[in-house]
């Protein structure tokens, strides 16, 4: 997950900028970035609720690109008023480094004069200390500056890698995950800075070669705000104008609500993509027509959409997916972006490029250790064998049709062996899904006859 975070309630909120985080729980995640209900700042916070709160699924790597030395704005000086020895800052966002509060015209002393603290909503309170130069005032004045999340941009979430230091920014920090976290990325999302044509385009450039060899996929938002499509026969036109055309891509359209709070449709696919995967042995399967407990689906706005199916099915002639509400509110649309362009299974059904990829890494994993060994006999033999176990296990459960690895001669000509290198062919059929169920109704005479005969 790329997205901002209100990393200013952190005692080091440095730690947190651009650095990849591994939590398991809401209360990790709270103490690894903060958290606001402010979603639209704080898009972070919006999947860890998602994750956490509306489908509890874990874990989630998150990445936050909010800086608040970078993404600040001055606060306006105010007056506040002191009850019992104590202020509140009605201000969400301030930043304490930066607090300035006077008593008159006196500027006080943090930890001599005062204390100021976060409170749970995010204000800002003020503390006196007893014998400090504010000790029996009415009202102080403070200023100061505050977190600026609308600072953030589609460069700060695509990033890039400082030429001087070699620090990495943004998506640049997905390559940290596997080296510092041991884990592969499995799901890439950016919720709501998606919607944004550049980050849509780094999103699906990140899904490939990550540290040279890993795949994944990424979902993404269909924007549904008062410039993108505000009607579900826009879709398409959406779609095109956010690039999203890769096999490696899942497009969303429509947010969904949670009683009065709303979630961005990229939020909410992907915590049920992953809790999906977890219901099934941690394989790669279908997220889409599996329930969620979202109470409507709405545009960017708040406006509320009801979808039939008919019209749900529009959607994901696109190659979109979107929320149908059919006995409960469901994910709906098997299909990846590449879709109607490209009709490839491999490339076009959601479930079947991700049960690839997922197959194509889980091989680099296990036989990296191979890798340097004597290039001889044995060494094919045991990874022929091992793998062809792995692969005949997930025909047995009904996950693919054929799962089969070979080694060919004709693939491995003496120059490349001699050089070190060894070619292996794996033929993978992840079942497609039934997308189309139809039943024909025929009304049958000749049992009417015999009947009454």
């Amino acid at each position: 997950m790329i997205g901002t975070a209100p990393v200013h309630l952190l005692a080091d909120p440095a730690a947190a900028i651009n650095k990849p985080l591994l939590v398991y729980s809401k209360a990790e995640a709270i103490a690894a970035v903060g958290y606001s209900d402010d979603f639209a700042s704080f898009t972070l916070c919006e999947a860890i609720s998602a994750s956490f709160a509306v489908v509890n699924v874990a874990p989630l790597v998150l990445i936050n690109v909010l800086d608040p030395a970078k993404h600040s704005a001055e606060m306006e000086e105010k007056t506040v008023q002191i009850n019992s020895g104590m202020a509140v800052v009605e201000e969400t966002g301030v930043l304490l480094s930066t607090l300035v509060v006077k008593n008159g015209e006196e500027t006080l002393t943090t930890e001599e004069d005062y204390t100021a603290v976060y409170n749970a909503d995010g204000t800002v309170s003020i503390v006196l200390i007893e014998g400090g130069k504010a000790d029996g005032a009415t009202n102080l004045t403070v200023s100061g500056k505050k977190v600026d999340a609308s600072k953030v941009t589609a460069a700060d979430i695509v990033g890039g890698v400082d030429a001087a230091t070699g620090a990495e920014t943004g998506l640049e920090v997905v390559r940290q995950v596997y080296p510092k976290l041991g884990m592969t990325p499995g799901i890439l999302t950016a919720p709501r800075f998606s919607t944004n044509a550049t980050v849509s385009a780094a999103l699906q450039a990140k899904t490939k070669e990550i540290n040279g060899v890993f795949k994944c996929v990424c979902i993404a938002d269909v924007d549904s705000g008062a410039d993108g499509a505000r009607k579900y026969t826009d879709v398409k036109e959406q779609k095109e104008r956010q690039a999203l055309t890769d096999p490696n891509a899942y497009g969303v359209w429509g947010y969904g609500k949670v009683g009065d709070v709303m979630y961005s449709g990229s939020a909410l696919a992907s915590a049920l993509t992953a809790y999906t995967d977890a219901a099934s042995d941690d394989i790669p399967s279908n997220p889409s027509n599996k329930t969620i407990a979202i109470s409507a689906m709405c545009l960017a706005d708040g406006t509320e959409v009801l979808l039939d199916q008919e019209q749900a099915n529009v959607v994901n002639s696109f190659g979109v997916a979107t929320w149908l509400n059919m006995n409960g509110f469901r994910l709906w649309g098997n299909r990846t972006c590449a879709y109607p362009g490209n009709t490839d299974p491999k490339d076009s059904f959601f479930s079947c490029r991700r049960y690839m990829s997922w197959r194509a890494n889980s091989f680099i994993l296990t036989y990296f250790q191979k890798v340097d060994s004597p290039l001889n006999k044995r060494l094919i033999e045991a990874i022929v064998d091992s793998e062809n176990v792995r692969g005949n296990g997930y025909v047995a459960m009904g996950v693919a049709a054929r799962d089969e690895i070979v080694y060919n001669e004709d693939e491995n000509p003496v120059t490349d062996l001699m050089n070190g290198k060894i070619t292996f062919h794996q033929y993978m059929t992840p079942y497609t899904p039934a997308e189309d169920i139809e039943d024909i109704i025929e009304f049958d005479p000749d049992a009417l006859v015999s009947a009454l005969s």
